[in-house]
């Protein structure tokens, strides 16, 4: 009997390995699911090889049976997921179960069928008619006869609910042998409702074109290690037509194509866009959708009835077994990052997958992460250009307003968030007739309570951040644990009614717009406020129908949005984010800025963007206000030389937290130690330290941070300590390679 080495979901990154039994042998494949013996129950585990004999000494048990067929991960995955659990520090079976999703791994969710109903034989049925006609007692079944006779085919709902015909009936029917029922497999689309008004290919301007056919090019002769392209093109430029005529170039040649967006909230208006162009060959996947979308969408991909994906990070697995093109949209966004094991990157996972599959990888931004520009100025990548907007649409007027000299009071005298350029500008797009969006890339309506009697600040107990304050429910709550309060009357600490709440947030920002612009229809789009499945695409449309003037929002209003009646965007703080402790924070600041002002001025009149700001000099918003990608990325990259920072060599955080201040960090050094001997002059070493947020949900947080080059023994190191080791059970180790942030 031949051996099938199976792998366990329990983390213990090894294979087991199992008997085939003869009569599941000729069906089983590699990828499949199946159920084994383990310990003294069963298990589902996943087939990652076959082999002729086994190491192991003693009898082997053999597989129970195959699961459900439809789970079945591809050869080509399951190469992509040894790669991740290698890479990434983590275990196997985290890096399988990343693979597919919940809902298909846990076989508990099936495909849906409906019964259909039919005349079993219509001669046979029209002389029950007709022998019949007298009789009132069958006055029913008459009627449901006649009905299946007319519509050939109805579901029970349709003789139940509009033909108003009893199910008894219907039951009594099927048994005389007249109506004959069918199961027919019916599909949970979630874009059941949405109106789609096909579409054909735009002609490409002369840098469009140059770009398709250089990736058209690449698509036509494969070559691994030169498989992925850049595509740097400013605001408006029309990166997603290029998108879409590159995929039709691809599906012309047989091959599959997978769209990557950053947030589920970008996700509709995309996936709107690729069903203009293509229908039905396109499905969606992200974790917003029901159990049963989500299940069968996955299963469109693995039955080859859709040949696009769309979604975000989770849709790079879709089951494609003859991938040509993959699309990441937006690749700079951090969230493509994973939060959780495996912490992988989208956007690195989808060029290793391309290498894999000979695919094409299409990176898209107007401000593109310094890592993949450096891979495009080296050769490593190609890199395309798109220089000038579309439909002669020209790049909004940048405005810096230096807010130590324009700001003004407001009807209570206090000084306003609103300074007199920002309310003119506004003013003047609602006599126009025209729209604004007011971007503040923070939600809530104040950043802190503060006490001016005593001194006293509202501070979450578990996390080391002060409350957010919410005027519309009245909570004081931590955006870090989620935990929140009955905001206070009185101070806590003294009793005072002196209560002040500082800073400002998107609901703040509101509140002001509201008083000031009286007659203005406006709304707010923030994850405080999109708590439905369609609360973006209800703002959105009343926003593209024109009846919303102002539109208030974090950065999930910064990309992606295409409104030409937009001739004004206003940055109310653009300071906010320039001076977060991270590395990456210059840059997080000009991608934000430079995105956002990107909604301006992309239709027939020219747009212009205010920058309210206190530091109108800075480097960083003075590059993003005369649109100079490549100055910035010079001027930041020195400092990034200098320190070893990426792009210039890699960074791997490695975090402890625990509930015990004094065993986190003795534990950190422990760990330390270890790694010490896998490191070399190449990589410089950020003993362990706090974290920059020293304490989140009570639990007191460290880490120890390795950047430079040269990376691969230390990540061996790594990884074997985190899984072999037996790590004191009250404290959390995780390992983050490439990691994002260092907050």
């Amino acid at each position: 009997m031949r051996i099938a080495r199976v792998i366990i979901d329990l983390s213990l990154d090894r294979t087991f390995d199992y008997l085939i039994p003869p009569e599941i042998e000729a069906e089983l494949k590699v990828g499949m699911q199946v159920n084994v013996p383990f310990g003294n129950g069963f298990r589902k585990g996943y087939v990652l090889s076959l082999a002729d004999k086994s190491d192991y000494a003693k009898e082997l048990k053999a597989i129970v049976s195959l699961a459900a067929v439809h789970s079945r991960i591809p050869q080509s995955l399951l190469t992509l997921g040894e790669w991740i659990a290698e890479y990434y520090c983590c275990s196997r079976e985290q890096a399988i179960r990343s693979l597919l999703p919940r809902v298909v791994r846990s076989g508990k969710v099936t495909h849906k069928f409906l019964a259909v109903y039919a005349a079993a034989d219509p001669a046979a049925a029209e002389k029950f008619l007709i022998d019949n006609a007298a009789k009132k007692n069958v006055k029913q079944q008459l009627a449901i006869v006649k009905a299946l006779l007319a519509a050939k085919e109805l579901t029970r709902e349709q003789l139940v609910e509009e033909q108003h015909l009893s199910a008894s009936s219907l039951l009594g029917l099927i048994k005389k042998g007249l109506v004959k029922e069918d199961k027919q497999r019916v599909t949970r689309d979630p874009f059941e409702h949405v109106a789609i008004v096909p579409d054909k290919p735009l002609t490409p301007t002369p840098e469009q074109q140059t770009a398709l056919d250089a990736i058209n090019a690449m698509l036509d002769h494969p070559e691994p290690g030169h498989h992925t392209a850049l595509l740097h093109g400013i605001t408006g430029s029309g990166k997603t037509e290029v998108y879409l005529q590159a995929i039709a170039h691809a599906l012309a040649l047989g091959k599959q194509a997978i769209v990557l967006v950053p947030e589920i909230s970008l996700t509709p208006q995309t996936v709107r866009r690729f069903r203009a162009r293509f229908g039905n060959l396109v499905c969606v996947l992200h974790s917003r959708l029901t159990e049963g979308e989500r299940f069968d969408e996955w299963s469109k991909v693995n039955e080859s009835t859709a040949r696009i994906a769309v979604g975000a990070r989770s849709a790079l697995f879709a089951p494609f077994r003859n991938l040509g093109l993959i699309v990441v949209d937006e690749e700079h966004e951090p969230s493509y990052k994973q939060g959780e094991a495996p912490r992988y990157h989208a956007r690195d996972v989808a060029v290793m997958r391309g290498y894999l599959e000979k695919a094409v990888v299409v990176l898209g931004s107007a401000t593109p992460s310094f890592e993949s520009y450096a891979n495009a100025l080296s050769g490593k990548y190609r890199l395309l250009e798109l220089k000038n907007r579309t439909d002669q649409c020209s790049l909004p007027v940048m405005k810096v307003i230096d807010m130590r000299l324009d700001r003004q009071k407001d009807d209570s005298g206090k000084t306003s968030f609103f300074t007199k350029m920002m309310v003119d500008a506004v003013n003047d797009r609602l006599w126009r007739g025209e729209q604004s969006i007011l971007f503040l890339n923070r939600r809530g309506y104040a950043r802190q309570m503060l006490c001016e009697n005593c001194g006293y600040i509202a501070e979450c107990p578990d996390c080391s951040i002060p409350y957010t304050y919410h005027l519309s429910r009245q909570t004081l709550t931590c955006h870090l644990c989620g935990n929140a309060i009955q905001a206070y009357v009185k101070c806590p600490q003294c009793g005072s009614e002196e209560i002040r709440y500082s800073g400002l947030g998107t609901e703040k920002v509101e509140v002001i717009v509201q008083k000031i612009f009286k007659s203005a229809r406006i709304a707010r789009m923030d994850s405080d406020t999109m708590k439905t499945r369609t609360a973006y695409e209800t703002v959105l449309g009343e926003f593209r129908r024109g009846n919303i003037d102002i539109l208030i929002g974090t950065q999930m209003i910064a990309k992606g949005l295409h409104f030409p009646n937009v001739t004004l965007v206003g940055i109310i703080n653009a300071d906010q984010s320039l001076f977060i402790p991270d590395f990456r924070s210059a840059e997080r600041t000009f991608q934000l800025i430079t995105q956002v002002a990107g909604r301006a001025g992309r239709g027939d009149i020219k747009g212009e963007v205010l920058i309210q700001t206190l530091n109108p000099f800075n480097e960083t918003i003075q590059f993003a206000v005369n649109n100079d990608f490549k100055g910035f990325f010079e001027y930041d990259m020195d400092v990034r030389k200098m320190l070893k920072y990426p792009p210039v060599g890699h960074l791997i955080a490695v975090h402890f937290q625990g509930e015990d201040n004094n065993a986190v960090a003795a534990y950190a050094q422990e760990f330390m130690e270890y790694l010490r001997p896998a490191c070399h002059e190449g990589i410089v070493i950020t003993e362990p330290a706090p974290s920059p947020i020293e304490r989140i949900k009570a639990r007191y947080r460290y880490q120890i941070v390795f950047r430079g080059e040269r990376m691969q023994q230390i990540r061996q190191y790594l990884r074997h300590y985190l899984l072999m080791a037996k790590h004191p059970k009250d404290i959390v180790v995780a390992a983050d390679v490439d990691a994002q942030s260092l907050l």
